[in-house]
């Protein structure tokens, strides 16, 4: 077995880093590779704004034919370090055989990359950006995930704990059924808020329209933060980055934003759900496997609602009941049968019991694991 550490700029360990879980998953019916143009940004020091501010290193175990068993990335964000007042690193982008002694000797390297760099524990899978899904996998292996979330086999979990990990927490998706119907009740507390509060539902019909508010939802997210641990303010070219990213599949008309003021306090994103469209193009967006895309945009039942949120000082003030209520005529509403909230933190217990009392059914949860160094 061989370690090895490889510059992004090698575009030959790049390319084998980016085939082996094309090889990995052959036969599994569920995994949905990403887009290959967000795979090469994570290698592009020139393009990608994580480069801007902190270091990533990549890795391989491979055989002695040269064939590659594991994959792992380690990250060294200084923003999240410098915010939340620690010294950890992430590591992501884990793939790997059912082989403990390549998964072994490819975490020890990676953790003695991040001692190299002066910190003190690894958590993960956490990635480059807020877009990155978080965690392992390890309830749900039968359903697709969402596009953008993690999926791998069972036995990662084992793999990982056996390297020397221990849960650190869990973030749960859940099913809602556009057949369900919403108390009521919900839908006039909303309104009634909304009038006495003087909050309001900003809708959209264009994307030029989103594009204009995008740098006030960055300073309401960054201000979102404040007080809180485990996440990191965007930068303004994250925030380019991500906007890119999300407006050429995104209806316009799923993204609202509560304003009070005209400004925004809170918000709901909602997309079609395009993995299926993933699946069958291998990631490939070019040169048509973006027509596949568009037209699933256009015809999948599913939707993904993957951000909600609303400032600390509006959540007392019947807020959630605006998102609840925001919430399900976006899944209700039109050609849509199927609904995935997606990776709410298991620390949000009053959410996830209202949610519960509603009838969503909290199918899949994703495990993040930290070591000490």
């Amino acid at each position: 077995m061989k370690i090895i550490q490889f510059d992004p700029e090698d575009h030959y360990r790049a390319q084998q880093f980016i085939d082996l879980p094309f090889r990995l998953y052959q036969g599994i019916s569920q995994w949905v590779p990403p887009l290959e143009p967000d795979t090469r940004l994570i290698f592009d020091r020139q393009k990608n704004p994580f480069y801007q501010h902190s270091q990533a290193s990549f890795f391989l175990a491979l055989t002695d034919d040269g064939s590659p068993v594991s994959r792992l990335s380690v990250l060294n964000n200084h923003n999240y370090n410098d915010f939340n007042h620690e010294a950890t690193a992430f590591f992501y982008f884990f793939e790997g055989y059912q082989n403990q002694q390549a998964v072994d000797e490819i975490f020890q390297a990676g953790c003695d990359w991040a001692r190299k760099q002066g910190l003190h524990n690894i958590i993960g899978p956490k990635g480059f950006s807020a877009l990155d899904g978080l965690g392992l996998l390890v309830k749900g292996f039968e359903h697709r995930p969402a596009f953008g979330l993690p999926y791998n086999p069972p036995y990662y979990a084992e793999l990982i704990e056996n390297a020397g990990f221990s849960a650190q927490s869990d973030i749960v998706s859940g099913y809602l059924s556009t057949n369900m119907q919403l108390p009521e009740k919900i839908h006039r507390i909303s309104a009634l808020v909304q009038e006495r509060r003087g909050l309001k539902i900003a809708q959209f019909k264009s994307k030029h329209e989103l594009r204009r508010i995008v740098p006030k939802i960055k300073n309401m997210y960054n201000a979102s933060l404040s007080g809180t641990t485990g996440n990191v303010p965007l930068t303004n070219d994250e925030v380019s980055v991500i906007e890119k990213q999300l407006l050429w599949f995104a209806d316009p008309r799923l993204i609202k934003i509560i304003t009070k003021n005209d400004e925004p306090v809170g918000f709901l994103f909602a997309y079609p759900d395009i993995s299926a469209a993933v699946q069958r193009t291998r990631g490939k967006v070019f040169p048509f496997g973006w027509i596949r895309l568009w037209l699933e945009m256009r015809r999948t039942e599913w939707l993904n609602i993957n951000g909600v949120g609303i400032l600390e000082q509006y959540q007392g003030l019947g807020g959630t009941a605006v998102l609840f209520s925001e919430m399900f005529k976006s899944a209700t509403g039109g050609k849509f049968k199927h609904a995935e909230l997606v990776q709410i933190g298991v620390d949000n217990d009053k959410m996830q019991r209202e949610l519960r009392d509603l009838g969503i059914d909290f199918y899949k949860t994703h495990r993040l694991y930290q070591r000490r160094l």
